[in-house]
Order: structure tokens, then C-alpha cells, then sequence
């Protein structure tokens, strides 16, 4: 309870309110699940096609064409990465990990689907598999691979500390994208988007709620890897909190930098398989 409703009263019925059921808000049994097992066949067919690395507490982006697989890997040591994705063909439509978090969980593993914000609202990428996916939520609640977290960035930074640091995530994403599209940084600074936050384990205190960190279990070779609904644009920052144990927006914590691998299956293996067009709603006036 906030110190500041300390006087509040407390109703005589206090109990039974707060005993009340909880409802899902979004139930998703209509929603159609992606057939694993496509994605299994063709994931025995992948070869790769390209690797890019992104360097400690520095941002970097990759392109995956529709129909192929991506892997963020951790290849040196314990590293959280801030991730965005956009469609390669428009930058409007991005990662809506507000809508993802309600339609799936606080944390997301294989089978779980990264959505793009509205009107568009489809499936921009779906996990295909998750060598963390054994985790699960831990003793304190944390998890791993988060939707609900933003990115860490300058202008909080300030506000807390009163200093300036300029390889927060926010940062490291906004030049990647700025030197891809080779774009003015302020320009490109409004697409940049809340994240998800790729091998960090995260949670909210008991007692207070508050959002936490804790020390990553990624180890070198471990890695999330999403199938492309879409063409994607994606930006990567090797987050300066390292593994986030301590701290981040500082250059304390060790960091490692990050790779990611893009595959190519057999394309003729997803012959059957529905890719999403955008959102069928119109707006009404």
C-alpha cells in the first residue's frame, strides 16, 4: 500500500472484495494456435544464410524475410539483449508487446506469438524454440524473456540519477536504426518501441510489486530462435546491464555481445502454412 493512502479507512466488506475471482481479461481459445509441427519440419531444413553480431552495450540490426528463422544467441557470456521489430516494408507497423503480454503472458517461450501494434494486429513472429523454455517462473516469480519491462533509456536515467548515460538500450536502438535507414536519429528515435527483453529474468516483488531484475540464467550457447510471419526488421541492443544482476545504464556490469543467425528452410514446406494479412477491422466514424 502506497504511504500516501495510510489514512484511507478500510471498508467492512474489505475481505469480500478483495476475494472476488479474477477473469481473464483476453480468453484466447479462438485464437488459432501455430502448428508446431510445420515449424518442426521445416526447422530440420534450416541452413544458414547470415549472422550478425551485436557488440557489448551497442545496438545492430538484421533483416529476416518472410518465411525464415532467426536465432539470438548467446555466444560468450551471460547477456540480456532489448529487442525490437518492425515490417521491413513499413516501419508503422511494429511490436506491440502490450498486446502480446495480454494475449499471451508476462513472459513469452515457443508457441507464443511477438504481435505487431494496431490497426495491423498479426503475428509478426512466433517462437520456435526456447533452450531456456526449462526455467519457468522461479521462487521470487521471475521469469525469463519479458513483455512487460520498456527498455532501459537516457531520460529515465536522468530523471533518477541526474547523470547522462548514452548506451542505454533506447539509445543503442535508436542508432542502429538511424545508421540502417540512414535516417536522422531524431527522426527514426519515435519508432523505437518497448521490447522484448531476450533472455532477462524479471518478475515483481511481493511485497511492493515492483519490477525486478535478476542475474540471467543464459549461458554461451543458449538461444531464442522465431520463425518470420512477415518480413522483419529487427534491432538488437547488448544490453549495458549485462546479465542483470546488479545494474544497468552504466558501464559497471560485464557485458558480452550477442549473434544473430538467420536461417533458410525448405520453403516448400510451408506451402500450407497461413501467413497473416493485417487486421480485417475498419474503424468506424
Amino acid at each position: 500500500m502506497s504511504p500516501f493512502n495510510a489514512h484511507i479507512p478500510v471498508p467492512a466488506d474489505a475481505a469480500a472484495r478483495r476475494a472476488m475471482k479474477p477473469v481473464v481479461c483476453y480468453p484466447v481459445e479462438s485464437l488459432v494456435a501455430p502448428d508446431m509441427r510445420i515449424l518442426d519440419r521445416a526447422r530440420a531444413t534450416m541452413e544458414k544464410v547470415g549472422e550478425v553480431i551485436v557488440p557489448p552495450r551497442e545496438g545492430n540490426t538484421f533483416e529476416v524475410p518472410k518465411g525464415h528463422f532467426f536465432r539470438i544467441v548467446s555466444v560468450e557470456g551471460p547477456q540480456v539483449g532489448d529487442l525490437n521489430l518492425w515490417n521491413a516494408n513499413d516501419l508503422s507497423e511494429r511490436f506491440f508487446s502490450g498486446k502480446t503480454r495480454a494475449l499471451h503472458a508476462t513472459h513469452v517461450t515457443t508457441g507464443n506469438r511477438l504481435w505487431s501494434n494496431l490497426p495491423s494486429l498479426r503475428p509478426m513472429a512466433t517462437i520456435s524454440h526456447d533452450t531456456l523454455g526449462w526455467y519457468g517462473f522461479d521462487e521470487f516469480g521471475g521469469g525469463v524473456h519479458d513483455v512487460i519491462g520498456t527498455r532501459c533509456d537516457p531520460y529515465t536515467n536522468r530523471l533518477l540519477s541526474g547523470s547522462d548515460y548514452h548506451h542505454c538500450c533506447h539509445s543503442n536502438l535508436c542508432r542502429a536504426l538511424a545508421h540502417h535507414t540512414g535516417t536522422d536519429i531524431k527522426a527514426v528515435e519515435p519508432h523505437v518501441h518497448d521490447v522484448l527483453n531476450v533472455f532477462m529474468c524479471t518478475g515483481f516483488t511481493r511485497d511492493t510489486q515492483q519490477y525486478f531484475m535478476k542475474a540471467s540464467p543464459v549461458r554461451p550457447g543458449d538461444f531464442l530462435e522465431m520463425f518470420a510471419e512477415i518480413d522483419l526488421l529487427g534491432a538488437l541492443s547488448a544490453c549495458p546491464g549485462g546479465d542483470c544482476s546488479t545494474s544497468h545504464s552504466s558501464d559497471v556490469a560485464k557485458c558480452y555481445p550477442l549473434k544473430v543467425e538467420i536461417y533458410r528452410p525448405d520453403m516448400a514446406l510451408l506451402a500450407d502454412w497461413p501467413f497473416p494479412e493485417r487486421n480485417g477491422y475498419q474503424l468506424q466514424v
